[in-house]
């Protein structure tokens, strides 16, 4: 069983920074892959950025240039770092952990961002 715990979440001001961390406990023995994803109010949850297991990267076009998407594995860590955010970055953000053969899904409770103009 996986758990997953989002932090770092905060309100800022447009064009400022942000990093945003997952430190995941548990263990599936399952090859996987980490991602961040993020639900504004009264929207559906939508993709930001996916690491692969040889550093791989993958990020949405809203948010491409300036997100970092980033993993410690010895730490048992996933970051995200927000750079010159927007005021449509403002969501819920979330981590999810996916085993890959069986599908296998977890998600966390995430972490609120919020960017004022």
């Amino acid at each position: 069983q996986v758990k997953l715990a989002e932090s770092g979440g905060a309100s800022v001001q447009a064009g400022g920074s942000l990093r945003l961390s997952c430190a995941v406990s548990g263990y599936t023995y399952c090859r996987y892959f980490m991602s961040w994803y993020r639900q504004a109010p009264e929207k559906e949850r939508e993709f930001v950025s996916w690491i692969g297991r040889d550093g791989t990267t993958t990020y949405a076009d809203s948010v491409k240039g300036r997100f970092t998407i980033s993993q410690d594995n010895a730490k048992n860590t996933l970051s995200l770092q927000m750079n010159s955010v927007r005021p449509e970055d403002t969501a819920m953000y979330y981590c999810k952990y996916r085993c890959i053969d069986s599908g296998d899904t977890y998600w966390g409770q995430g972490t609120q961002v919020t960017v004022s103009s």
